[in-house]
């Protein structure tokens, strides 16, 4: 039997459990849910939809149906969406889906998922399992948390405020680049030190908008902050933006807003297992968009941490 039958066969043996992010992507998942429930009912899966209102009542939700056996469980929404759904199935043989329907889909992107959400439901139901790795952090109050994509202190942790505020209808990157716009204003860069135990790097310290720690290409719904991360290597990047001007940021925003790209000599990055951030007045860690805790805070990578499913590579 193939990967494709296999997966299918699971599936339709077990079913599958849909949570629905309602507030996700400004409410899209009602103008796609019907779609998407016809989708399962032509590949002969049993699949019961459950609608949330938030993030942490899909992750109790989620940890409810895993205590029963339940074995298949997808996510329609964002990163932050998915992040309740891996944080709730870690440590478990659970199988997991993401369908895209977030304002920022970073990890669906790094799993090759197509941008529209049926088309990536049907790539989920054509595809395979597949293990990888997630970021876990620790924060100065001692709470732990694992996120999937990105995570940082900062300018963007300041932004997230925005994204999931004013700025929540905006489409992918164009949300996140206006909200640290609007971030930007008044905003002072932060002192940071960053220590890579175990590593030959030793310590680093620099005036920064930020200090990210991502496990994904993209960050903030497709910049690429991390080119080269893999999500499969057993390690995360750190990315180091060093204090720019106003003028400096403006002259990067033609090139972020048409490409993602962001390229500055002001940019520094580190491959690594883990590292620990200390910054010189209080400041919040975000994971995947959503306030965690207060710096300092150590991030790790927890290598082969969840089953996921991936499209069938052509």
């Amino acid at each position: 039997m193939n990967d494709r039958a296999e997966t299918l066969s699971v599936l339709r043996e077990s079913g599958v459990m849909v949570f629905v992010n309602s507030a996700a992507g400004g409410g899209r998942a009602r103008v796609y849910l019907r779609q998407i429930q016809k989708l399962f009912q032509s590949f002969q899966i049993q699949a019961q939809f459950v609608t949330t209102s938030s993030a942490a009542e899909l992750e109790r939700s989620a940890q409810n149906v895993i205590s029963q056996r339940r074995r298949a469980l997808f996510a329609m929404g964002g990163d932050g969406t998915f992040q309740a759904l891996a944080n709730a199935a870690f440590g478990t043989d659970a199988l997991l889906g993401v369908i895209p329907l977030g304002g920022g889909n970073d990890f669906a992107a790094a799993l090759g998922l197509p941008d529209d959400p049926v088309k990536a439901a049907e790539a989920l139901l054509r595809g395979h399992p597949r293990l990888v790795d997630l970021a876990r952090v620790r924060t100065a109050e001692g709470r732990t948390r694992l996120y999937t994509g990105g995570g940082g202190i900062g300018l963007d942790a300041e932004a997230a405020q925005y994204t999931n505020g004013v700025f929540r209808h905006f489409p992918g990157r164009l949300r996140y680049i206006a909200s640290a716009l609007r971030a930007l204003a008044g905003y002072v860069p932060i002192d940071v030190r960053l220590e890579f135990p175990g590593s030959a790097i030793g310590t680093m310290e620099a005036k920064a908008l930020l200090a990210g720690v991502l496990n994904t290409p993209t960050y903030g719904g497709g910049l690429h902050l991390a080119p080269g991360a893999d999500f499969s290597d057993g390690l995360l990047d750190v990315v180091l933006i060093e204090n720019l001007s106003l003028f400096g940021v403006l002259a990067l925003l033609p090139r972020l807003t048409a490409s993602g790209e962001l390229r500055t000599s002001r940019v520094k990055r580190w491959r690594i297992q883990r590292v620990r951030l200390t910054t010189g007045r209080r400041c919040f860690f975000h994971g995947d968009g959503e306030i965690i805790g207060p710096a300092p805070v150590e991030i790790e990578a927890v290598p082969r941490a969840i089953q996921v499913l991936a499209p069938l590579m052509e």
